[in-house]
């Protein structure tokens, strides 16, 4: 979905999450090391997390739409097949067949 098909909500959750995912990523502590948060902090953070997802699903299923998207490879085979309309036409009938 584009900026420009986005609501102000959508936009304003998307850079709430880039941001909550940023602050975890840049105070990740190392094994055996403290967190640099507290742990009121941590799970706050996760709530958060939470509510903007549960707030991304009610939009999209607002919309009539389903996030069951998931990143696929190129070179992975698709489960759907798309047949032409053109070869869907009456197949003529065989020498000794009646309809």
């Amino acid at each position: 979905m584009s900026a420009e098909e986005m609501s102000q909500e959508e936009r304003i959750l998307l850079m709430m999450k880039r941001v909550l995912t940023d602050v975890a990523k840049d105070t990740h502590a190392k094994p055996g090391f403290r967190h640099p948060l507290s742990d009121s902090t941590v799970q706050g953070i996760r709530e958060c997390l939470a509510l903007i997802s549960a707030r991304e699903r009610e939009l999209v299923e607002a919309r009539g739409k389903s996030m069951n998207k998931r990143p696929r490879f190129i070179d992975e085979p698709q489960k759907t097949v798309a047949v032409p309309l053109s070869s869907l036409g009456r197949k003529k009938d065989k020498p000794g067949t009646t309809q």
